[in-house]
Formats: C-alpha cells, sequence, structure tokens
C-alpha cells in the first residue's frame, strides 16, 4: 500500500472513545435572553433533551454569533464516538431521532413530537427494543409499554420498561410513574381507593402483563409491600433523565466560557479534557522544584509518508491567593515519531512532563496545552505548597509510581519525576494492578543527626482507614537521604482503593506526616503513557538562581531577589537576559548606578541589544537627567525594533524636557496615529498647540 507523500493526513491517537449514546441530561426550557432564531431553536428545540444544565448557562451567557457557533461545534465534538474522522455518529442519530419523534410521536399532540413524554424518551434512549400497546379498551386507558435493553452504558439496568398512558383517557400520551401514578391511573371507570391493593388486583383481573408493570419498570421485580408499588421505577425514571450526562461532562464548557477570550478561535471548540499530577521535591541546592504531568487521552498528530509529527505550546503560570503572577513560561515541544511508534503510541495516553523551582508559599498552577495540528488545547489547574524556609523538618507529600529505573551518576541531571537516583515512573490517576511494584517516593528534610540515626520512618498501607502493611525503617538506612524510596509488591492486594501514609516519629511521637490515595484495578493491564520530558541544567546551575530571584521580584521582595539575581549574573556575565533581571531590581531599589553598571556592556556592544536593554538603559536616563542620551537610545530601539506607542510617548517626554515642543508634538501625534484611545497624551498635545498658538 503506497504512503501518502504529497499530503497530509490527521492522525488521532486515542485511548478511548465516548459512548455514542453518551449524552448530558435534560434541562427543563426556561425563558433565554434575546437569541436569534437558529440559536434559540437550537437551544429550545433541537437540544433541549440532551443538553445539561452547566451547557446551557454557558450558552447563554456567550455575547457573540461567532461564540455561539464554536461552542456548538464544541457541543457535538464532545459526542463525537470517533473523533479524527469526518462523521459524527452521534449527531447523526441525535437528529434522525429528533425527526422521528416530530415526525411520528406528535401526532395526537399540540406540541412538537420531542416536546412530549414519548418523543423526550425516545431522544434520550432511542428506538425501543420491543412495543406493546393496550388501545380501544373499556377497563382501561390507552397504554404503551416500552422495552429497552442493552442499556448498560448509560448506567442502566439489562432490561426496562417505560409505560405510557392518556391521563383519563384522552390527550397525549404521558410517562407512566408506579410511585406517583399508580396502577388506578390505568383503570377507567375505577372508583375504589387508589392507594390500596385493589386497583392492582383489578387490573391484573383485566391486562396481567400491563398489571405487572404498573408496580415496576424493571422486569423480574416485584412490587412494594401488600402490591404497592416499588421505589426503584422511581429511581430508573429519575436515572434515564440524567443519562445522557453520564459520560460526557460539562467541564469543556466551563474552559470554553473560561479561556475563549485568551485561546485562538480555532481552538476553542475542541477542548479535551485531561488529568495532572503536582508533586514537589527539593534538589541538591537547597530549592524546591515543582514536577507535574499533564495527561491527554489523545494526541492529534500529522504524516509526512512514514514520518508522524506534532507541535505543542505549552503555557504555565503560577499565581499567589491575591492573583499576582510570580512565575510563567511557554515553551514549544516538537514531537516527532516513526510508524513503529506511533503504533505503540496510539494505544496509551499522552504526558507531558516537566518541572520547574519555586519559592515557598501557596500558589495556584495553570498550565494551557494547545496542539497547533489539531487545534486542540486543554488545561490543568491545581492547587500547590511550596514550603517556606526555616529548620523545621519538612516532609513531602509521596510520589506514587508505578516503576523505578535506577540511574547511573552521569545521568542524574534534573528532569521530571527523577528523584535521587532514581527516575519515577508515574501517572496522574494513581491507578495500578497487582503483577506491579509500587514505588513510594517522598522528602524528608532538615533532619538533624539525631533524627538520622534514632527517628522512625513509617511507611502505612491502609485500606478503609486500617493498616493493611506497615515498614519501618530508620532514615539512616535509606542511602538517598533526604530523599527516600521504598518499593511495595502489590501481589498479594484484592483490589480496591487504598492510602499510603508516610511518617517520621521517635519514641513512639509523630512529627511529620503526609499520604497520597491509588486504586488497585480489578485489570490485569492498564494504558501506561508515552511522554515528552525535557533534561534541565544540573542543580546549582545560576538559571535557577535567576528564576527565584524574578519570582521574588515579582512578589515585591526586591531585596532578597537582588541577592539571587546578582548571584546569577556574577556567573553569567554574558547573560543579557540576567542583566535586565537585575536592573530592573536594582531600580525598584532605587539603585540607579547599579542597574546602569550592569546593562553597560550590552548598550556599549555592536551587537543589537535587546529591546527591553534600551528601553530599560533610556529609563535610566530619563531619571539621571541625561535626556539626550535616552532620545538617542529610543531612536535605536525603533530603528531596530520599530515603533510603538510606548516609544513615542517616552520620546516626547524627552523632547518636552529638552525644549523642543515642535518634535514633542510630532512624537505624540504618532502615538496617538497607533493608538488613539489615550486621553492624557491627547491633553498634552492640545496644551502644545496652544502655547505654540496654534
Amino acid at each position: 500500500m503506497m504512503k501518502p507523500n504529497t499530503f497530509r493526513t490527521l492522525i488521532v491517537l486515542a485511548l478511548a472513545g465516548i459512548s455514542a449514546l453518551a449524552v448530558p441530561a435534560a434541562a427543563a426550557p426556561r425563558e433565554t435572553p434575546k437569541l436569534t432564531e437558529p440559536y434559540r431553536h437550537w437551544l429550545e428545540e433541537e437540544v433541549v433533551a440532551i443538553i445539561s444544565a452547566t451547557e446551557r448557562e454557558v450558552f447563554l451567557k456567550l455575547t457573540t454569533d461567532r461564540e455561539r457557533d464554536l461552542f456548538i461545534e464544541a457541543f457535538w465534538k464532545q459526542r463525537d464516538p470517533t473523533p479524527g474522522t469526518p462523521a459524527n455518529e452521534f449527531k447523526t442519530e441525535h437528529y434522525r431521532r429528533l425527526a422521528h419523534a416530530d415526525r411520528i410521536l406528535g401526532r395526537d399532540s399540540t406540541r412538537p413530537g420531542h416536546r412530549t413524554d414519548r418523543g423526550r424518551m425516545y431522544v434520550i434512549l432511542g428506538e425501543p427494543n420491543d412495543v406493546q400497546q393496550y388501545v380501544g379498551k373499556s377497563s382501561t386507558y390507552d397504554a404503551e409499554v416500552w422495552f429497552y435493553q442493552d442499556k448498560a452504558d448509560l448506567g442502566l439496568p439489562a432490561g426496562f420498561n417505560l409505560v405510557f398512558f392518556r391521563e383519563k383517557g384522552s390527550g397525549e400520551y404521558r410517562l407512566y410513574n408506579p410511585m406517583a401514578d399508580g396502577p388506578a391511573a390505568l383503570l377507567s371507570g375505577y372508583f375504589g381507593n387508589p392507594d390500596s391493593a385493589a386497583a392492582y388486583e383489578k387490573l391484573r383481573e383485566i391486562e396481567p402483563s400491563l398489571a405487572i408493570v404498573s408496580l415496576s419498570l424493571i422486569p423480574g421485580e416485584s412490587g412494594g409491600v401488600y402490591g404497592r408499588p416499588a421505589m426503584s421505577s422511581d429511581i430508573l425514571l429519575h436515572r434515564i433523565e440524567m443519562a445522557p450526562s453520564r459520560n460526557v461532562g460539562s467541564k469543556y464548557a466551563e474552559k470554553f466560557l473560561q479561556y475563549k477570550d485568551i485561546v485562538d478561535v480555532e481552538y476553542t471548540a475542541n477542548y479535551l479534557d485531561s488529568d495532572g499530577l503536582i508533586k514537589v521535591f527539593r534538589d541538591p541546592s537547597g530549592l524546591y522544584f515543582v514536577h507535574y504531568a499533564v495527561e491527554l487521552p489523545r494526541l492529534s498528530v500529522n504524516q509526512y509518508g512514514d514520518r508522524y509529527s506534532t507541535t505543542l505550546k505549552v503555557n504555565g503560570r503560577v499565581t499567589a491567593g491575591d492573583g499576582r503572577l510570580v512565575h510563567q513560561f511557554d515553551k514549544t515541544v516538537n514531537l516527532d515519531l516513526a510508524e513503529d511508534q506511533i503504533i505503540a503510541a496510539s494505544h496509551s495516553p499522552f504526558d507531558f512532563q516537566d518541572l520547574f523551582p519555586l519559592i515557598g508559599g501557596d500558589y495556584k498552577l495553570s498550565v494551557l496545552i494547545k496542539n497547533e495540528v489539531s487545534k486542540e488545547f486543554t488545561v490543568f489547574e491545581q492547587a500547590l505548597r511550596i514550603p517556606g524556609g526555616g529548620a523545621a523538618v519538612q516532609m513531602t507529600q509521596p510520589l506514587l509510581g508505578y516503576r523505578a529505573s535506577p540511574l547511573e551518576p552521569a545521568a542524574r541531571r534534573m528532569k521530571a519525576f527523577r528523584i535521587g537516583s532514581r527516575q519515577i515512573f508515574c501517572q496522574p490517576n494513581r491507578t495500578f494492578v497487582r503483577g506491579e511494584t509500587m514505588a513510594v517516593v517522598f522528602g524528608l528534610y532538615n533532619l538533624p543527626d539525631e533524627l538520622v540515626s534514632g527517628g522512625e520512618v513509617h511507611i502505612d498501607l491502609l485500606k478503609d482507614g486500617q493498616p493493611v502493611r506497615t515498614i519501618v525503617r530508620k532514615p539512616a538506612d535509606y542511602p538517598d537521604l533526604p530523599d527516600i524510596l521504598e518499593e511495595l509488591s502489590l501481589a498479594d492486594l484484592a483490589p480496591a482503593h487504598y492510602a499510603i501514609k508516610v511518617s517520621l516519629s521517635k519514641a513512639g511521637a509523630e512529627i511529620v506526616a503526609a499520604a497520597e490515595e491509588f486504586d488497585l484495578s480489578f485489570a490485569e493491564t492498564v494504558p501506561r503513557p508515552w511522554f515528552s520530558s525535557r533534561v534541565l541544567p544540573p542543580a546549582g546551575d545560576p538559571v535557577y538562581a535567576e528564576t527565584i530571584g524574578s519570582e521574588l521580584a515579582q512578589l515585591g521582595r526586591f531585596a532578597e531577589a537582588r541577592v539571587f539575581l546578582a548571584s546569577a549574573l556574577e556567573r553569567r556575565p554574558d547573560s543579557e537576559e540576567t542583566a535586565v533581571s537585575y536592573a530592573r531590581v536594582c531600580l525598584d531599589l532605587d539603585d540607579a548606578p547599579a542597574a546602569a553598571k550592569a546593562l553597560a556592556p550590552f548598550v556599549q556592544a555592536s551587537k543589537k541589544p535587546l529591546y527591553e536593554t534600551l528601553v530599560l538603559a533610556a529609563d535610566l536616563m530619563k531619571r539621571t537627567n541625561d535626556l539626550a542620551g535616552a532620545v538617542g537610545l529610543i531612536e535605536r530601539a525603533v530603528a531596530q525594533y520599530g515603533i510603538n506607542a510606548a516609544l513615542m510617548n517616552a520620546l516626547g517626554e524627552c523632547h518636552e524636557g529638552l525644549a523642543k515642543p515642535q518634535e514633542a508634538l510630532a512624537a505624540y501625534q504618532k502615538s496617538l496615529e497607533l493608538s488613539p484611545d489615550q486621553p492624557a497624551i491627547k491633553a498634552r498635545v492640545e496644551a502644545l498647540k496652544k502655547k505654540a498658538g496654534r
């Protein structure tokens, strides 16, 4: 078979598809804001039986038709059982059901067929396996019994019935509820006690098969006490109404609303749910690093001949409790795989893994990943805590891995989930199988000598809060201390939900403790991810001091930031980015001479300085009243990087200070051409014109 060389093919690597009948629960119609007819009809007529309350709420908050079109596209994509193929079988089947309900099931109603009880159930469940009709009887009202089976994917029994009847003998068919209606509702001319078993006995004499389903909609289940309806039917009807939301969550809708103004429009309809994992460990230099993984259920790639590739854009933000940005990163990840690799990867999820240093505190980490091939995006967000300074004993939350591979000394460089002398292979869902050995890894820091030799590390395996297995060792027994690794065989454990508790104690008194949960699966194997993870410079590299310094500066801790940035610049004197960061902190501390000294080598160099270097150096000259020098640097920035409003405003200020009103006016007017909405600059222009007598 010839492989395509002249065109590219989009391949979707999927761990699992979405069930064709997995749709969200129906939401009751309510008054909507002003929507044009196509969007009102879509919301209130086409998807009313399957849209969830969250999806509806998000749709009503959208403000443009472009956003609504993209949301509708995302709505159907979330329900596509075969993503990556041209057809959306769920959407096709839904509109077939809708048309059938309107054409057939609305004949006896003044409402559209999909608005009737029979129509709504048909749209949710599809064609019944069997239909029994009880019509034209003198002793019972017209009724239909629909039988369904094989709906376990919707969380429903293996087989069940639905009963519809004409209440009081007229009107459209209404859904029968054994608990709310009871057998008396199916009998015409019955005047006995509707709550007694007599109604059931009467119905059984007339229509025995109808009497059976009048007490329970689940075959083989008897009625309640004294022949009264069982509550299980009421539960069944509720589950049917909720069935559409069983396998399709609404998280994509929330992310659509949250990121519609941030993510490019071509991505917003293609949200992928993801799982994530964050752990914190300290490196040998004493800095804490955040190790994280974001797991995607599938990864789309392009095919060029026998090679497969894609490009991921990764943006991360760490914010403090008050919303201040503390750390940010942007990465481009290019993945290139051969055919044998793509075959193996097609059966597994994909993990993006990385790490970065972070100062002590409580934060929120948000990671946005965009696939440039498929225009899909996902977001992982989680709170995290980094231990502060001090001499107190500190313990990190345990990391649970499904494999721990020893590393040669030369390979022990900084990499996500590379702890001490081992590479830990882990997964966000923390699911294991009985044939595996679990690696339990955690950090135990600031241990005094008496605890190293006299303390006890306890590792407790718990089920329902009760110990199943306990390991006790001295901290000194672990060769990679302060990093601790213990490997536990899971072979003798029954599948269940478990927890691992780790603690340090002395003389029976617990000093610190932490815990993590995991699941032991009934399955023999679970899909393990393939991943992308870069190797960083070794511990103690000046790049980390620069990162920590920048984080401290973001939090306004300038004196501390200066110490780290000065150390980084001393060890990397040729790094212009480090010099700019250091100069900014010096300015925040009102030390203009130190800032100027740091920038001078790069301003004076023959090569093209960074834009930030020129702007910051110009600001320094303005502060020291060297306005002519500042004009020269601003003009260099314009010549090398182009015009923008900020540069023109700075140039205008300098010319004003140099008593050159015409040059200042020209600079301000150019700024307003680029950015008209600047009231302060407009006022300056008017003042200069007035002064010039214009």
